[in-house]
């Protein structure tokens, strides 16, 4: 039995490290790399591992459980009730609407009314992991459609846990002997004692969580054993889900329960740390089994049958979506990217089609179906997503104001353009229009555009990384190209796309650290500003004032510490993908940056110093 679990072990993970880095080198989401890994070895490509990787999903399941808690975890109260309007509104609607259009569309086929509820409220879910990564790449995160996605995504997360109490109610008529082969402790209750358990029990947990587990996590936080909080901590995880599933309900329930409980709690940043990395691992073996699901088999028998659920699916979800934003007013570029990033069908559809499954409500036949359907829609978001960027938007664009001015021409054409108007790109542009410089600026958030205009601000709607708006921003006039977008991927893409067809520009980028500073040196950007340099360094100058150093002395060392930082960067950056060299080398620059500094410091208090303070 050892010997098979650990060559199992071995395909699960050596495929795992072989598949999802090719994935998300192209560009695809972790997920996606995870399940077409547990395609390739699952029992209708290689066969590698067991039938429809049964063997591994009790086990992976649990990572479910794990995201539940850590959903919990980040809900915080006061946060949501800042977003409610949007989390309520939107995600109720793009989830109602959805479940509502699918339900009525498989009871028109025939199906039952129960499992076409089941199946509509699996697939109104959209993927949290494919479209936060896709907003994180994209820069787009803080725009309007970023806002309305992260929205709905949160409701979806929330809705699963009532959407798992509700689906065993709907397979009551539908369980067979076999499906009830493990009752709950409390099966043979009358119906209202049951009821009273129950609601003991989620009681139970927000007392336990509130006046239990805090004082407990904080006796072991007094051991100083990480090991022992780590163990803690997957011990209430366990517990919760163990106490929900001897009562009948779903453990993930509870785990999510808990999770809120612990939300406002001292200890939830430290939990969130120690759960997350079996969390990840664990989810990864469930989609690795979900991939193994996938039945190539049945897809080559009926392709068009496949193809008509996918299209429909996406049609469907596609026009909730985009009537969802028209209702709260997202402007037509910043909806269509909200409603093609969020057509897919998400993860936790997984999660309840296998639950629906078990509990008999989806026949075996149509849950094959749409399992691939489901893997077949997050495959295919990164396509969505394209089109729409290359060919609907251009097309259609904004009809008030912003997108129109992408294609037309920009008036005025300035020596500066600057790419980004957030937090840093704003106070770049302030200080040089202060001082008599203005300057083109392209932003991709069209509500923050229409804001800056009225201002007076020479913003334009548009991706800067497309070399058509950069010329038409006056690329080729320009001298200087400001790189501050928010995303270090984006920034990345805008400074490949200025060296490849403006290399006159002279391109002065933003970094968020040193190894975006790594990336931009390869590319051969020479002026590189790091976020976290110079507002650290100006904060050790007024340490150093306040514990006595004149300020022209801080401020002088501070001035060395900065160009001798610079010169290690440079060096360093040659050597950064040969790990053993890279940390010997940081070791020797760091010394040799303390022993300058500590010898300019003692030869220039030696001259007296009487400058300015």
């Amino acid at each position: 039995m050892s010997d098979v679990f650990l060559s199992q072990a071995l395909v699960y993970l050596g495929t795992a490290l072989v598949c999802v880095p090719i994935a998300r080198r192209l560009g695809f989401s972790s997920v996606l790399g995870y399940i077409f890994a547990g395609a390739l070895i699952g029992p209708y490509a290689l066969g590698w591992i067991g039938q429809r990787g049964e063997d591994i999903m009790h086990a992976a399941e649990f990572g479910v459980v794990m995201m539940l808690f850590l959903i919990g975890l980040e809900l915080e109260p006061a946060q949501f009730w800042r977003m409610r309007r949007s989390i309520l509104g939107l995600g109720g609607i793009q989830f109602l609407g959805t479940t509502l259009v699918l339900t009525f569309i498989g009871a028109l086929s025939f199906r039952s009314l129960p499992e076409s509820l089941a199946v509509g409220l699996a697939l109104s879910m959209s993927s949290t992991a494919i479209v936060l990564q896709t907003l994180k790449e994209k820069g787009i995160s803080q725009t309007p459609a970023g806002r309305a996605s992260f929205a709905v995504l949160l409701f979806q997360d929330i809705a699963v846990i009532p959407v798992l109490a509700l689906l065993p109610l709907l397979a009551v008529q539908n369980l067979s002997a076999d499906a009830v082969a493990h009752p709950s402790a409390i099966h043979h209750l009358p119906q209202w004692l049951k009821a009273l358990v129950i609601i003991g029990a989620i009681a139970g947990v927000y007392a336990g969580g509130r006046y239990l587990v805090a004082p407990l996590l904080r006796l072991i936080a007094r051991t100083n054993l990480r090991e022992l909080f780590i163990a803690a901590s997957l011990f209430l995880v366990i517990a919760v889900a163990e106490g929900m599933t001897l009562i009948g309900l779903s453990p993930a329930l509870g785990a999510f329960l808990a999770g809120v409980v612990l939300a406002n709690s001292e200890f939830r940043h430290e939990l969130e740390t120690d759960i997350l990395p079996f969390k990840s691992l664990l989810l990864g073996l469930f989609f690795i089994g979900v991939g193994s699901s996938v039945n190539f088999d049945l897809i080559m028998r009926a392709p068009l049958l496949i193809g008509a659920l996918l299209a429909g699916i996406l049609l469907v979800k596609l026009g909730v979506l985009y009537l969802s934003g028209l209702i709260f007013r997202l402007k037509t570029d910043q909806n269509l990217v909200y409603t093609f990033g969020l057509g897919q069908v998400g993860e936790f559809a997984f999660v309840l089609l296998n639950f629906a499954g078990a509990l008999q409500i989806v026949e075996r036949s149509w849950l094959d179906n749409l399992m691939a359907v489901t893997a077949l829609s997050m495959a295919a978001t990164p396509l969505l997503l394209l089109v729409n960027e290359r060919l609907i938007t251009p097309l259609i664009g904004d009809s008030d104001t912003a997108q129109k001015e992408e294609t037309q021409q920009i008036d005025g054409k300035h020596e500066v353009l600057i790419a980004g108007f957030g937090h840093f790109g704003s106070t770049v542009a302030r200080f040089l229009r202060a001082n008599g410089v203005e300057a083109n600026i392209l932003d991709y958030d069209s509500d923050r555009v229409d804001l800056l205009r009225k201002l007076g601000f020479n913003v334009y709607y548009g991706d800067a990384t497309r070399a058509d708006l950069l010329r038409t921003a006056g690329a080729e006039e320009a001298k200087m190209l400001i790189a501050a977008i928010d995303s270090p991927e984006a920034n990345a893409r805008l400074i490949e796309t200025v060296r490849k067809h403006f290399p006159h520009l002279q391109v002065l980028a933003r970094a968020k650290n040193r190894y975006d500073a790594y990336d931009m040196i390869e590319n051969g950007v020479d002026h590189i500003y790091r976020e976290t340099l110079y507002t650290s360094v100006q904060l050790a100058v007024d340490a150093l004032k306040t514990l006595g150093y004149r300020a022209y002395t801080a401020s002088r060392q501070a001035q060395k510490f900065i160009r001798y930082d610079e010169e290690a960067l440079r060096k360093l950056a040659k050597k950064r993908h040969d790990t053993r060299r890279y940390a010997t080398s940081v070791r020797q620059e760091i010394e040799s940056q303390e022993q300058l500094l500590l010898s300019d410091l003692q030869t220039f208090m030696e001259t007296d110093d009487q400058a300015w303070n």
